[in-house]
């Protein structure tokens, strides 16, 4: 990996999953543009973004192809603040994903198959190298990548718990990569595994049929913190046996959704790091959400050092 171990302490939160330039029109639809913008798409590498925006030290950790893409992928990521371990593979491309931005929904379309990051396998991150982290997240686009992805994610449970860190898993159901007979089944077990699980309350009922929180809940007995959030709603929390929590959405006007769940994740994440009590935990992740809603990228713009 690029980033050898060090004897620093350990990273907060270690983020792993894909990541891809991603490609959106600037003046048009994707049809009809003549510009576009090349930046950076990734469910997890979004969430250490958010944490390292929120002052916690965050990696993203994953596999990128030897080629200009990656270099422009992790420069992005550096300047926000995000550490890398990541391994190059001179034999497979870094992946791509084009946006068709929309208020109501974006349209995505993804150039990923048989990317650098399809090729992560079981013993990617060993316990040894999560030593100290006290967070370890990943949502269900990586196990859907390939059958070496998903043996990665499985591992890297038991992984992350052997050194002491919370599995966090974002559901994050991304329909174009895979049945949805074998998602449902997959996606139901890793998230009612971890220690931490969202989803969305409709792509819950689209995946499982659970068209409330509390059937969500029921279809995922034993994940230890479960939020379901449920759009310009709100968002609910359900720790163990106590009484659910809800706390409704501020409202906001949207210019694209995309990006706006990851923001969620890396709010409520930020918040548990600083041991703030649940409810504040949920409106942590509504205001960081809201500040991707108002913008069409999945990421906020950069904000000068001081």
């Amino acid at each position: 990996m690029s980033s050898p171990v060090s004897s620093s302490p350990a990273p907060a939160v270690v983020c792993v999953g894909e990541s891809m330039v991603l490609i959106t029109p600037t003046d048009a639809c994707l049809a009809d543009a003549a510009v576009a913008s090349l930046t950076h798409a990734g469910a997890e590498a979004n969430v250490a973004v958010g944490l390292a925006a929120a002052g916690h030290r965050a990696v993203w950790a994953s596999r990128l192809g030897a080629d200009p893409l990656a270099q422009r992928l992790t420069a992005e990521l550096e300047r926000r603040r995000v550490e890398l371990w990541v391994e190059h593979d001179h034999d497979a491309p870094t992946g791509v994903m084009f946006k068709d931005p929309g208020v109501e929904s974006s349209a995505v379309y993804y150039y990923r198959r048989g990317s650098a990051a399809s090729r992560m396998a079981p013993g990617f991150l060993g316990s040894e190298r999560l030593g100290g982290v006290r967070i370890v997240h990943t949502t269900g686009i990586t196990p859907a990548l390939s059958p070496s992805c998903l043996a990665m994610v499985e591992r890297l449970y038991d992984d992350a718990r052997a050194a002491g860190a919370v599995v966090s898993f974002d559901v994050n159901d991304r329909r174009a990569l895979w049945s949805e007979e074998e998602a449902a089944a997959t996606l139901a077990r890793l998230a009612d595994a971890a220690d931490i699980a969202f989803v969305g309350r409709d792509e819950a009922e689209r995946i499982w049929g659970t068209a409330t929180p509390a059937a969500i809940r029921a279809h995922l007995p034993h994940c230890g913190l479960l939020v379901v959030k449920d759009g310009d709603v709100g968002a609910t929390a359900f720790d163990g046996d106590a009484a659910p929590v809800f706390v409704p959405a501020p409202a906001v006007d949207v210019v694209e959704p995309v990006g706006a769940g990851d923001a969620f994740a890396s709010g409520f994440l930020a918040a548990t790091l600083d041991g703030e009590d649940l409810a504040t935990r949920l409106s942590a992740g509504h205001a960081a959400a809201a500040r991707v809603l108002t913008i069409a990228a999945d990421l906020p713009p950069l904000t000068p050092v001081a």
